[in-house]
């Protein structure tokens, strides 16, 4: 695929991935449609993508709520003329243990809100925009790529019981995807981050940082613009399809 007027739709634009993805996009001359549930979020990215971007349409949007998805990605097909790609990005963190304990005693469990408000978004959210997407695209005629970001934390991750679940569905939905669309001539890849540097590890204790940046081999974490850069190659490189790249500088958790 060529980027340079592409119409990508991008999840959870409004900061972290998915705004270091939509810049960097923009850069390669993308018709970008920028959705986020922030929308004044989603529009601060677009105002950085829009001196290079050949196009920016924005919109509030709740993945997690199929009419809302349905909407959105309907406005973003009508503003941009189709859809070519979709990046689904968007996504929540609700860590907790499933049940903490203390000298035999249980003193919390994950509370099934928190369970499944991280389902409805990291997996359910990726289910709805995917099939949009791909309805989109069939309609078309003319093929295109579905890149879904997923979490090497997909493998089990202490205190991530949904956020490991949600990711490892992405991954097998994935897969799943390829096979079944591949006759449409639409390809279906995951990216698999490890420790990047976001919002939420600006936040974290600086000794918890240090301890989880000395576990990854490359002796850093990443960048977010090197997870947008691998989503380029990914959209570039027709014969990618049906797998999960692991952008994780040798991190195994």
């Amino acid at each position: 695929m060529n980027i340079e007027g592409a119409r990508i739709v991008i999840t959870g634009a409004g900061r972290g991935l998915g705004q270091a993805i939509a810049r960097h996009l923009s850069g390669h001359g993308a018709r970008l449609a920028l959705l986020d549930i922030d929308g004044g979020a989603a529009a601060e990215t677009a105002a950085d993508c829009a001196s290079n971007a050949m196009e920016v349409f924005t919109a509030a949007c709740d993945v997690s709520r199929e009419d809302a998805v349905t909407e959105a990605f309907d406005h973003a097909a009508s503003a941009l003329g189709g859809i070519d790609a979709l990046v689904a990005n968007a996504g929540i963190l609700r860590d907790g243990l499933l049940v903490k304990a203390r000298e035999g005693e249980v003193i919390d469990r994950m509370s099934l809100a928190d369970w499944q408000e991280v389902i409805d978004v990291n997996l359910t959210g990726v289910f709805l925009c995917g099939r949009e997407a791909a309805t989109h695209m069939i309609r078309q005629g003319t093929g295109g790529c579905i890149v879904n970001i997923s979490s090497i934390a997909r493998a089990g991750n202490f205190g991530q019981s949904n956020y490991a679940a949600a990711k490892a569905g992405v991954a097998a939905m994935t897969v799943t995807w390829a096979q079944e669309l591949a006759r449409h001539r639409i390809r279906n890849m995951a990216i698999a981050p490890g420790f990047i540097e976001t919002a939420m590890t600006d936040s974290m204790k600086p000794e918890a940082l240090q301890r989880m940046v000395e576990r990854v081999p490359a002796g850093r974490a990443g960048h977010p613009d090197e997870v947008a850069l691998t989503v380029a190659q990914v959209l570039e490189n027709d014969y990618l399809n049906g797998r999960v790249l692991e952008l994780d500088g040798g991190l195994r958790i």
